[in-house]
């Protein structure tokens, strides 16, 4: 689907009539919100706190949506099924809005052709680079590559476009990881960004540190704030990564973790065991595997620095707030715990900023999966509120 095939045409209701104008509406009623690609539902618990109403969620992973299910107060109708078989009249009838209703449209298309690793581990050649440095070897850093690799669910990012065209939606909130501005990713936030600036939308792009919002990880993402009305305006951090008099240091780990550790929270699966368990045990906390090299002062040491991926035996400090929790960590791949242990599932959603009381369903994989793809709902609202702040007045 061409991003700008839309641009020109009246948005019209299935008996192909022009969409009446919205409804006045009560400033006490809260905005309906509609959220895509819902995942865990972080958009959807941000937008609550922010004051909107989110009336449905559509997600194609059946585990997810059990996820949704359980905590239904967030997550309205919840839709399991693929978004490309979905229209703006099917979400709007899901979420009970008549065609001239105000809505915001919230998500974030899947992440993996835009993360670094799609792009890193292709032909080896950063992969090459990295060990030559480290074996003092000189060797010319390969370019970043600008070809896209074949992927379908990069056409989910028009999908996405597509209903929030098809929906008229007032506004939205599109999120992803910083790497889709990378120059092989670029074409598509920018096809984004300018079908909708044609089809009469003020945007905004963001580029946020959750630990600066209230959050106890320092995860980024992007986001592109839309408004019929005027541009967003891009949130102020609340929180500082730095000692500064203005605003409140960022939230810890520990802090954000304090009362999981009791043994009512305990996983079998958090246990560590095998080759490196006991390199994990030595490991300082806020260190990773660089703590075993000659470079740390190791006396006898096991591994050469920028050799392994920096997250490799990746430990928590408690006393700062914690690294991106990753969607498919392999066995010695952390973040782990400062007492030498997996994080357990409430910690997880802890340090993305669920509710205390928020249920993760699914296998141990499952769950991990799903925080670690989730957006933080204390980011989530902030950005959601700049897009409430121009649509709702």
């Amino acid at each position: 689907m061409d991003l700008l095939d839309h641009s020109a045409e009246p948005i019209a209701s299935d008996a192909g009539r022009s969409v009446a104008a919205p409804r006045r509406r009560s400033r006490a009623a809260r905005l309906p919100v509609i959220d895509l690609f819902a995942g865990a539902g972080g958009l959807s618990v941000g937008a609550t706190a922010a004051g909107c109403d989110v009336r449905a969620s559509v997600e194609i992973d059946a585990v997810a949506c059990r996820t949704l299910r359980a905590n239904a107060a967030f997550h309205g109708e919840v839709l399991e099924g693929d978004v490309a078989a979905v229209t703006g009249l099917d979400l709007r009838a899901a979420a009970r809005l008549a065609p001239g209703d105000p809505l915001i449209v919230v998500g974030g298309a899947p992440c993996q052709p835009f993360s670094k690793a799609a792009y890193w581990v292709e032909d080896g050649e950063e992969s090459r680079y990295r060990r030559a440095r480290a074996a003092g070897v000189a060797m010319e850093r390969p370019p970043a590559p600008t070809e896209a690799r074949p992927d379908a669910r990069r056409t989910l990012v028009e999908e996405f476009w597509r209903l929030i065209y098809e929906a008229n939606a007032d506004g939205f909130v599109f999120e992803n990881v910083p790497s889709i501005k990378h120059p092989r990713n670029r074409p598509v936030l920018d096809g984004f960004r300018h079908a909708a600036e044609v089809a009469g939308y003020h945007v905004t792009q963001v580029t946020a540190n959750a630990a600066e919002h209230g959050v106890a990880q320092t995860r980024e993402r992007v986001f592109l704030l839309g408004s019929k009305k005027s541009a967003p305006t891009a949130p102020n951090p609340t929180h500082s990564l730095k000692d500064e008099l203005l605003l409140p240091r960022a939230i810890t780990a520990g802090e954000a973790l304090e009362g999981f550790d009791r043994p009512e929270f305990f996983e079998p699966e958090e246990l560590v065991s095998g080759r490196w368990a006991e390199h994990l045990r030595a490991v300082p906390p806020g260190w990773n595997y660089k703590a075993h090299t000659a470079w740390a002062g190791h006396p006898d040491p096991t591994f050469v620095t920028e050799t392994r991926f920096w997250n490799f035996l990746l430990k928590l400090s408690p006393d700062r707030p914690s690294w991106t929790i990753a969607a498919s960590p392999g066995p010695w791949t952390g973040p782990f715990h400062w007492a030498n242990r997996r994080l357990r599932t409430v910690e997880l959603a802890a340090l993305q900023g669920f509710p205390r009381d928020y249920r993760i369903l699914g296998s141990r994989r499952e769950r991990v999966r799903q925080m670690g793809n989730a957006v933080p709902p204390p980011l989530a609202r902030r950005m959601v509120e700049a897009v409430l702040a121009t649509v709702d007045r």
